[in-house]
């Protein structure tokens, strides 16, 4: 049964030419349409100046088209941007312009909120609310591209699946909005610039290894024994660390693709040569290289950030021992724009109610 008229960017292009010509319109009118839809980045039927004004009026009948507004913007004393999105159903999302000297990125959302309750990210302590469509995706990356343009008298370099929510829990919406992205009739942005990052789950690993994901790809590791892991990230009891191993190890045999585990230093948690010999093999074991993160501090969090020195010590260890690793700077701390620091602490949340903690 029909809930109403459909999302036009929910369409494939086969759905799109059919519906062209249900309406009764010359097959190339499908391809306008589709440029519209994801090239030229319309926001509504009325940008659409070629189609005929009758055309546009049918689809606006039968169809809807729901673009995501950037409702506030704060800028962070190092050049960060984020951004308040604000979607058709009167949700807020976050995504962030991170400048640096090489590259301007675009730090992405998948989900309104997020459901898997890390302890040492703001964002595990909101409610999902729901999954954000392909569109709602890229739309993110267009309207931080323009802030990009309009910052920096440049367009954005690096796309990130790294804001709210888990990319493989919005499974098929993370595959075609990155092919939307990377798409020449799409935005055009090569493939090996953007990098899905996953707190881990073991079968949707082995899923983008079948499905030939084109994109690089991220685990949130943050401990190489699962009783740490499990303290701090819930979702390694049903992927053990093994498990995750195992969903590597065929993602990089069948893609020939490698990986990059994220690592988050919390002091005292996880920042020891123990632990630092722990990392070295179970990174060893599937080719990954590692970036370690700066720890952000959150409200209730608990943790520390280990000191300068021992993240230093840390990551020449890894060195020694042949893993390619770097220290992750943190940006934005200021306006809480900082790695699992996204929590809507803006505005727009407030008023939408979408502030609400989880008990």
């Amino acid at each position: 049964m029909s809930l109403g008229p459909i999302d036009i960017r929910d369409l494939s292009l086969e759905e799109v030419q059919a519906l062209v010509a249900e309406l009764g319109e010359k097959p190339y009118r499908a391809k306008q349409l589709w440029e519209w839809l994801w090239k030229k980045k319309a926001r509504s039927f009325d940008d659409m100046s070629d189609l005929p004004k009758a055309f546009r009026a049918q689809l606006a009948e039968r169809t809807v088209l729901r673009p995501l507004r950037l409702v506030e913007e704060q800028r962070s004393q190092d050049g960060t941007v984020k951004c308040a999105f604000k979607t058709w159903d009167g949700h807020v999302v976050e995504g962030v312009l991170i400048p640096t000297p090489t590259r301007l990125t675009a730090c992405i959302s998948s989900q309104i909120g997020c459901s898997l309750t890390c302890s040492f990210c703001a964002t595990g302590k909101l409610k999902r609310i729901r999954n954000l469509d392909a569109g709602e995706i890229v739309d993110q990356v267009v309207l931080i591209d323009q802030l990009a343009q309009k910052y920096y008298k440049e367009g954005l370099t690096n796309i990130v699946y790294m804001g709210m929510g888990e990319p493989l829990l919005n499974y098929a919406n993370t595959l075609r909005s990155a092919e939307r992205i990377s798409a020449e009739d799409g935005l055009g942005m090569s493939a090996r610039r953007i990098t899905v990052s996953t707190a881990g789950i073991a079968k949707m690993i082995r899923k983008l290894a079948d499905d030939g994901a084109r994109f690089n790809l991220a685990l949130s590791l943050h401990a190489a024994n699962d009783a740490k892991r499990d303290r701090i990230m819930p979702i390694n009891e049903q992927n053990s660390l093994t498990e995750l191993k195992d969903a590597l190890r065929y993602y990089t045999r069948t893609l020939r693709k490698d990986i990059t585990f994220e690592y988050i230093l919390l002091r005292g948690f996880n920042d020891s040569l123990a632990d630092a010999q722990e990392l070295v093999k179970y990174a060893s074991d599937v080719h990954a290289k590692v970036n370690l993160i700066e720890y952000n501090p959150i409200d209730a969090g608990g943790f520390g950030r280990t000191d300068t020195k021992d993240a230093e010590a840390f990551q020449q260890y890894l060195d020694r021992k042949g893993i390619i690793a770097r220290i992750r700077r943190s940006r934005g701390r200021d306006i809480d724009a900082a790695c699992g620091q996204l929590a809507n602490k803006n505005e727009p949340a407030f008023k939408e109610g979408e502030r609400v903690m989880k008990p």
